[in-house]
Order: structure tokens, then sequence, then C-alpha cells
């Protein structure tokens, strides 16, 4: 039986794509799932798919960069769920424009899903994975933050992509240190270009940019670096989530985990 079983997680941005996979990963490990998602009919599908196969799981709504709606949907989540014991901060989008006419409207949108949710929705499930249990002690948990190849390298296009995915590398480190000898645990788990909505939409944007073809930006942008010419799937990126949250102690805490291909090494 998993470690996790019974466990409760919530998983942003889990309508659809990376967090969807995240969710039905956990599912089948035995977690009860908050499937969280700005797009609450997105949401509640999702927890309906996961419910016929078997799983136990809720939509809530939750727009990550809104203070009041993340405590509110955590607030939810434990009432219906309980404490929470496993958060994926996964939300995320993707806009992609040089500096020079980077707009800073869409520069601060990047870093307040990326940066801003993180924070929120990490400081609203501490309470409860720092409350004490029935043996006395802090009841722990594990947060992991869906980071990128980007948290480590830059590439042309995506400045507030990149510099919001390495923030999340201090964030993270920083709970490490904070929530150790409180039983929580944190990651960033780093993948290389997963074939998502989010990555076939920069397909013609960076053709658009670069001045290549499409067939040019994934054979040589996207996959260029990887060592067998194959995208990072959801399956890869769900499966090492779920191994993070099953690993049984610190030894593992404040890593960055690269899910790439080969695109990045570290």
């Amino acid at each position: 039986m998993s470690s996790i079983n019974g466990k409760v997680a919530v998983v942003t941005g889990a309508a659809s794509g990376i967090g969807r996979e995240i969710a039905f990963e956990l599912s089948r490990a035995g977690a009860q799932v908050a499937v969280a998602d700005i797009n609450l009919e997105g949401a509640n599908r999702v927890a309906g798919e996961i419910a016929q196969a078997g799983g136990r799981a809720m939509g809530v709504a939750m727009d990550v960069t809104d203070e009041a709606a993340v405590e509110a949907g955590t607030a939810q989540v434990v009432a219906e769920l309980g404490p929470v014991d496993i958060l994926i901060s996964n939300a995320g989008i993707q806009i992609v424009n040089p500096i020079e006419s980077y707009d800073y409207a869409a520069w601060k949108k990047m870093l307040a899903i990326h940066l801003d949710g993180a924070f929120l929705t990490t400081r609203a499930v501490l309470p409860g994975m720092y409350a004490p249990g029935d043996d006395g002690r802090s009841r722990g948990g594990t947060v992991i933050y869906m980071g990128s190849v980007h948290s480590h390298q830059a590439s042309k296009l995506k400045s507030a992509y990149v510099t919001a995915k390495h923030g999340l590398l201090g964030l993270s480190r920083t709970l490490a240190k904070e929530g150790g000898d409180r039983g929580v645990r944190s990651h960033v788990v780093c993948p290389g270009f997963v074939r998502t909505p989010l990555v076939d939409r920069q397909i013609p944007e960076q053709s658009k940019e670069l001045g290549i073809s499409e067939e040019e930006v994934v054979r040589n942008v996207m996959l260029g670096q990887t060592v067998d010419g194959i995208f990072t799937t959801v399956e890869d990126v769900a499966r090492t989530v779920r191994f993070l949250c099953e690993f049984p102690s610190a030894a593992l805490t404040g890593q960055s985990i690269i899910v790439s291909h080969g695109w990045h090494m570290q």
C-alpha cells in the first residue's frame, strides 16, 4: 500500500495537462485529491473522472493569484476532505515575447500566477501541516512546485517565465529549511518540453519570432538538446511527483528534480 494512501492532496491547475495527470496518479496511489483550477467546470469534470475510476476527488474553484480565493478554496478542501498533506503547485501559463516588446501587464500576470500562486497556496496549507498530529508532533507534509528546465537555464523570448521558474527554487529551498523540523518537505519538479496545449501554442509563436519553421522549432528548439528526440510526457512528470510524495524521509528535500530526456542535466 502506498504511503500516501488516504492523504489529502491539492493539485492546482489540474483541469488539464500535467496537473490532470498528477491528480490521477496521486489518486491511483490512494490519495484523496482536490482538483483545483480557475475553471471550476473543468475541475469538476476531472474530479468526476477520478471518481469513476474508483478514486475520491473534489473539484474546487481557485484563482491562485487571488488571496481570498486561495484561502476560501483551501478551507473548502479541509472541510470536505481534511487537512492538506500534499500540495502540488502546478498552475501556470506561458507568454512568449522578446524583452524589448514584453508587455508589463503580461510580465506581472506571469509572475503572479507562477510565484504569487505558489506562495499563496503554500501559506494556505502550512497551518494544517504544522499542526500537531495524534502523536503530538507536527503532521508534516509535502509541497511540490512545478518548475521547468527553465528553472536552471534561459531561452529566448521567455524572460518572465524563466524569472518565475528560477524564483520557485528559492521558495522551495526556503520552505525546506523552515519546515524541516516540522516534517514538511519541498521540491521543484522541472520538466522539459511536454506536448500539452500550452506548448502547442508556443510553436507558431516561436516560429514567428525566431524566423524559422514550426518544424524547426520542434526539432531544434524543443527537442534538439534531448538525448533521444522525444518530448517529456505528462506521465513522466506525474510519476516523478508521486515518487517524491511517497519518499519516506527528509533525505530528499529542497531538491530540483529534472525530467527532460536530457534537455538539461545537472
